[in-house]
């Protein structure tokens, strides 16, 4: 950043987390530069759209949208209210009986990508990372908790 001089910088929100480094990088050394998240591209099946997916084989290509099917519903139950723990417990388990071995599903502050153990009224994020086969792959979702009235 510091040898290009840009004024913006894209980033995709495929990997939060790398976004989420970034942003701190640029926050710690003061750049005059802003950091921009771009949505997910998905293909029809809700899949994120990744160099890996060419690694699938047909089989696990048919497996892999249960990724993003089981953190659309781990982000519905958070803001449904259920307990995180359990919704995320649900959520690795669907995983595996799937045919996916699960690095993690995690329940994350989107600001600060600080464990969260509790609902709160902040904005959350679910991230996963699993693999198939070979392939490793990752996704995550916004989830804007219910605020109590």
């Amino acid at each position: 950043f510091t040898q290009v001089g840009p004024k913006a910088a894209i980033f995709g929100e495929k990997d939060f987390q790398q976004l989420c480094v970034v942003r701190q990088l640029v926050r710690d050394l003061d750049l005059p530069l802003a950091i921009v998240g771009a949505p997910t591209v998905r293909e029809a099946d809700g899949l994120a759209m990744s160099s890996r997916n060419r690694y699938l084989t047909p089989e696990q290509r048919r497996i892999a949208p249960l990724l993003h099917s089981r953190l659309a519903a781990l982000a519905a139950q958070i803001e449904a209210g259920d307990n995180l723990a359990l919704a995320s417990a649900q959520a690795t388990k669907a995983l595996t009986e799937g045919g996916f071995t699960v690095d993690y599903v995690a329940v994350r502050d989107e600001g600060t990508l600080a464990a969260v153990s509790a609902r709160i009224s902040r904005p959350l994020r679910v991230l996963a990372a699993a693999w198939l086969g070979k392939t490793r792959l990752i996704d995550n979702l916004s989830v804007r908790p219910r605020t109590t009235a």
